[in-house]
């Protein structure tokens, strides 16, 4: 892919997966063959306090990274769920008594500290403000949305329109068969070894999808371009009321635009401040969302 003039690889990941290490359905060796099945190059574990010892995995072609979902006490009675990718296999954690002190153990272990599903627990933008070094939060988690609460997109522009950098992840979130294989992660390096990846992700050199795949990003002299899979719809979402939308199929009732769309270009010079980010859906509903270009 064309990465603001770089040529990188794309690396498709699930980096949240349970096993029967904590509450999955499958057990470790089961989750690796099934995503290596389905040409997966990257898939970190993450089970409920509990690290895998993946350097013991076959990892089937894939590389395989150590992470851990951390529970400590957060606001009105709710329990954070704290993503640590990129993390010993012998990691340990004194008693965790917030969800910064869970942030702050990961990222003191050498790991990336994400905030799973906000939605879904009930935390509010201002909640996830709180934090303070995580990375960035879950845009869609496949296992909340059975209830309707797998979309991230509004705490994420909250957190954005508050100038917080905030990078995001789609995710899986694997528990069972049902939660496989419907968000990915693609995470865009030279090559797939473990510190390659996890210093792409804290570059933000990724992108989250449900399907619809970037093939070029670049921003340049206001200049906004990128190319990509078919889409139906191709929207810039920026800060507060502003953003721009290339084409809208059968929106309303009518059609707006190409019904299928492969390019964007905007001119943006004259916006100094705020960000943009670019939000695709294809023709099944399936969605993919760039990292953030921070202007000014």
């Amino acid at each position: 892919m064309n990465c603001y003039g770089r040529k990188l690889k794309s690396f498709r990941a699930n980096l949240h997966t349970h096993s029967t290490t904590s509450d999955g359905s499958f057990p470790p060796e089961e989750v690796i063959r099934r995503y290596a099945g389905a040409a997966y190059d990257v898939l970190a574990f993450t089970d409920h306090w509990k690290t895998n010892p993946v350097s013991s995995y076959d990892p089937h072609g894939m590389t395989l990274l150590s992470g851990v979902e951390l529970h400590p006490p957060g606001p009105r009675g709710i329990r954070w769920h704290i993503l640590g990718v990129g993390l010993p296999e012998d990691f340990a954690y004194p008693e965790l008594q917030s969800g910064q002190a869970a942030v702050d153990a990961v990222n003191a272990a050498g790991g990336i500290a994400f905030c799973a599903h906000p939605y879904w627990c009930g935390f509010t933008s201002a909640d996830v403000m709180s934090l303070k070094n995580i990375l960035g939060i879950e845009v869609y988690n496949t296992s909340t949305r059975y209830i309707g609460k797998e979309y991230n997109m509004q705490c994420w522009d909250e957190l954005l329109n508050a100038g917080k950098k905030y990078t995001a992840l789609a995710v899986d979130d694997v528990h069972s068969e049902r939660d496989l294989f419907r968000g990915f992660t693609v995470i865009l390096a030279e090559n797939k070894k473990p510190e390659t990846l996890l210093r792409a992700l804290r570059n933000g050199d990724f992108y989250a999808s449900q399907g619809p795949l970037f093939k070029k990003i670049a921003f340049a002299n206001g200049i906004l371009e990128a190319e990509f899979t078919p889409v139906t719809s191709a929207i810039v979402v920026s800060n507060g009321p502003s953003g721009y939308c290339e084409t809208v199929a059968n929106f309303g009732g009518e059609s707006y635009g190409e019904p299928e769309k492969t390019s964007l270009r905007r001119d943006f010079s004259d916006k100094k401040s705020g960000y943009l980010r670019i939000q695709l859906k294809d023709v099944s509903g399936k969605m993919a969302w760039s990292n953030p270009i921070w202007l000014g």
